[in-house]
């Protein structure tokens, strides 16, 4: 993998605008007083796994206990949608309940709704009870069978829902419903469509059958009255969100699997909208001076459309225009064809259907980041809500790597913690929308998992991002290590009930759902113009692919380099945002939207005071000095906020906010950390260490501290050598390989630290099991400025409290 060029900071121009929102703050904070500690890792070799002791992960089956210390069902509302439906806030960009208070989602991916109701209660109470407060339906709801037509549903899955709707409800939790995805649908002999394609790729956007029976199952799905709530899913508040589909795109690489008549359905339109635009196809071809493609039938109203790779490659280096410009009217094209069916599914559904549950378009990437990401995302704008999915993970090569870990798989083994450049969240959003990660996690078989949950609620607070969805699980608690499809000898690999994922939920949650990490102002405001997106130019700053096993390794997805003028880390000093407008510099973010009533008025004086701003902005540009906030020659990157920091030379990130403090990473080879009231020491090798309040007061005058643990977790038995691979590209690895996958229960290592906390009021210190319940004191010693203690090695929560604040009954642990 190529190194970032972190000093990289191009002056060329492009024809983007932007804005930069600089606090300038020479303050020393907590964090600068590490930089002097350990020493760099190499990019190329990576810290390795160390043996260390461990515990068994053998957690009772959690029955709700009143006398449980650690239960966060009281941050979800009494039930879902108590104070009507989730909507926008004024400015468009976050998310409010009903009444207009603020609403972050701790989000997950479930199965459970394929079991039964006692389960789906169960398991909603167990979500709720660790911070989750919004659970994603991933499902497909046309049916499938033989002799199904193609309007219809499946019935069964619709009850599942109608249940898991129904338990999420009472538990405070929201569902996003995800209803269509073409990946799974298999195309059936006795439907009109696909006529020739042997997939069902791309087609919703742009075939009227298609279009039609999916208008047909939202019908069926949302107007029908749930017998478990005695309301319809299109009048529930329950329900926050509705995806239109999960993970296609006219602008990916499956646009390749469009064949035959498929494509000569889609050349005609094509040939349609260059009619509209230039009066006449013809008049099309002279703008192109004559540049012809295959499926060209110009006479016949069929215009042919390039291979999806041309779209991918560099404007500037295309010496005839006349394909230039062909290729920016088949770029507009697309997009506009995406864009014109979220436009109408979202008059359908608040139209026709009558509802005003916001609406999601979509949540995938682009065959090129750099050149088709904005066009991908101003697609969606006519929705609520912008989406993406993206994970973070190992390279994993193996017979079936793409859904479980086997005996003889090999992976490369790298926390992000030394890989900034490929963190999930580093998102450009579209200005003024809120934004969901409906799909993510981290990935086994990576080891580095506990810092997965530390980091995402960090920087979901930071940048504002307002949902980020763990995928996914089929267990009503925990998931042991076992099979990946009940049968195979196999580990699971997209799994998230597991120790040092949804173990490392609570604390985090917590800080992210109360706020207690300063959300930042745009640190980059970058505008484009539709011309910009059309010809493709390169952005300021872009996104690197995100990591898709399934998706990248079919279509030989290599790492792009990033030409944009805007140091590619700036997504971890504050938000990075973009603005699409017109010629005129005129707003073009959802100017044609179908949005819900209580919104329109709102959003409309919202749009008309960023369409004045965006005038001024297009006409004095400037580029942002990062310099003061990313460090390149001592590899560090510090939030505008001055709560954030993350050193990607030792492999560490410190949060250090007044009622939220910790670090995660490689803490023995690092040394001593010391934030404003919180300082540990540990020889773990990898660890992740939380302390956030649970009274709301600051750490220093907190009567009730959760401290929450997080290390290494393998199945018992697991086997690992050290080894080299060349893959099929020819690209070398060096990583390892499994040789015994284990089995159950979780091996959790154990922790090895020694924490001080500057607060004199705390005279006791609880250790938790898994389900909350008091396990046993810790011996809690007096210093000259607080409290300090040894955690117990086989604990993940600590409680600290005050004894003027302790309901006995329910901590004593006798």
């Amino acid at each position: 993998m190529p190194i970032i060029n972190i000093d990289y900071m191009d002056t060329k121009r492009v024809s983007s605008a932007v804005v930069v929102a600089i606090a300038l703050s020479t303050t020393l904070t907590a964090c600068d007083r590490h930089l002097a500690q350990g020493s760099h890792f190499s990019q190329s070799e990576p810290p390795p796994e160390v043996s260390e002791s461990t515990w068994s992960f053998e957690p009772e089956v959690d029955r709700y206990s009143d006398q449980s210390l650690l239960d966060l069902r009281f941050l979800n509302e009494t039930e879902a949608g108590v104070t009507g439906f989730v909507r926008r806030s004024d400015n468009g960009q976050d998310f409010v309940t009903g009444d207009g208070s603020p609403l972050r989602f701790w989000a997950v991916n479930s199965q459970i709704w394929e079991r039964s109701p006692q389960d789906l209660s169960d398991h909603a109470r167990f979500l709720a009870k660790r911070g989750v407060n919004m659970v994603r339906w991933h499902g497909n709801i046309p049916n499938q069978q033989p002799d199904a037509g193609l309007n219809e549903i499946n019935r069964e899955d619709r009850d599942r829902l109608w249940q898991m709707v129904a338990a999420m409800k009472q538990e405070g939790i929201y569902v996003t419903l995800s209803p269509y995805y073409s990946l799974w649908l298999q195309p059936q002999p006795q439907w009109p469509t696909p006529r020739s394609s042997e997939t069902m790729h791309g087609l919703l956007f742009f075939d009227p059958e298609l279009q039609a029976a999916y208008r047909d199952w939202l019908r069926q799905l949302l107007e029908p009255v749930n017998p478990y709530t005695g309301i319809a899913l299109k009048d529930d508040p329950a329900i926050a969100l509705i995806q239109l589909q999960n993970e296609d795109s006219l602008l990916f690489w499956t646009f390749q699997n469009i064949k035959g008549e498929d494509l000569v359905l889609l050349q005609r339109q094509f040939g349609q909208w260059l009619q509209t635009k230039y009066g006449r196809v013809e008049v099309a071809v002279q703008a192109w001076n004559g540049v012809a493609v295959d499926g060209d039938q110009i006479s016949a109203g069929l215009v042919g459309l390039y291979p999806l790779w041309e779209l991918t490659q560099d404007p500037t280096n295309i010496a005839n225009a006349g394909k230039v410009q062909r290729l920016a009217d088949q770029t507009a094209f697309l997009t506009e064809t995406m864009r014109r069916f979220n436009t109408e599914t979202v008059r359908f559904l608040r139209d026709d259907i009558g509802t005003p549950i916001l609406i999601n378009a979509g949540n995938w990437k682009t065959a090129d980041p750099l050149r088709l990401y904005d066009a991908e995302r101003y697609s969606y704008t006519t929705t609520d809500v912008i989406g993406v999915n993206r994970y973070y993970g190992s390279k994993h090569q193996g017979e079936k790597a793409g859904w479980a870990i086997i005996a003889g798989d090999r992976f490369t083994n790298q926390s992000v913690l030394i890989r900034p450049w490929r963190f999930p969240l580093n998102l450009k959003q579209v200005a003024n929308y809120p934004i969901i990660i409906s799909e993510s996690s981290w990935t086994p078989p990576l080891g580095y998992q506990s810092e997965g949950p530390f980091l995402v609620s960090v920087f979901q607070s930071l940048t504002g991002i307002d949902g980020f969805y763990w995928f996914t699980t089929s267990n009503v608690q925990w998931r042991p290590p076992s099979s990946a499809n009940g049968y195979l000898p196999s580990l699971g690999k997209w799994v998230f009930a597991t120790p040092e994922l949804l173990g490392n939920f609570p604390a985090a949650a917590l800080m992210y759902r109360q706020g207690y990490i300063q959300t930042a102002s745009p640190v980059v405001e970058e505008v484009r113009s539709m011309e910009d997106l059309w010809q493709r130019r390169s952005p300021l700053i872009t996104e690197l692919p995100g990591f898709d096993p399934n998706r990248d390794a079919a279509f030989n997805q290599g790492q792009q380099q990033t030409e944009g003028d805007i140091h590619p880390l700036a997504f971890l000093v504050g938000p990075v945002t973009t603005t699409y407008v017109d010629q005129n510099g005129a707003d073009q973010n959802g100017a044609d939207q179908n949005r819900t009533d209580q919104n329109r008025t709102d959003q409309n004086r919202t749009d008309q005071n960023r369409t004045d701003q965006n005038r001024t902005i297009a006409s004095s540009p400037r580029l942002p000095d990062l310099n003061q906030y990313i460090e390149g020659d001592r590899q560090v990157v510090r939030s505008i906020t001055g709560e954030v920091m993350w050193d990607y030379g030792k492999g560490l990130c410190w949060v250090d906010a007044p009622q939220a403090q910790g670090v995660t990473g490689f803490l023995a080879h690092y040394g001593p950390i010391t934030l404003s009231d919180l300082s540990l020491t540990s020889t773990n090798h990898y660890a992740t260490v939380m302390a956030v309040s649970l009274d709301g007061e600051p750490i220093a005058q907190s009567n009730r501290i959760l401290i929450q643990v997080g290390t290494r977790a393998r199945p018992t038995g697991w086997q690992q050598a050290e080894t080299t691979w060349t893959d099929a590209n020819d690209q070398s690895y060096v990583g390892v390989e499994v040789l015994n996958y284990g089995e159950a229960p979780w091996q959790v290592v154990q922790s090895q630290i020694d924490l001080s906390i500057k607060n004199p009021t705390l005279d006791r210190a609880i250790a938790l099991d898994m389900n909350g319940m008091a396990r046993e004191e810790i011996p809690l010693q007096t210093v000259a400025d607080g409290k300090q203690l040894t955690l117990p090695p086989d604990a993940k929560y600590i409680i600290l409290e005050a004894a003027t604040t302790i309901d006995r009954q329910s901590t004593d642990p006798s």
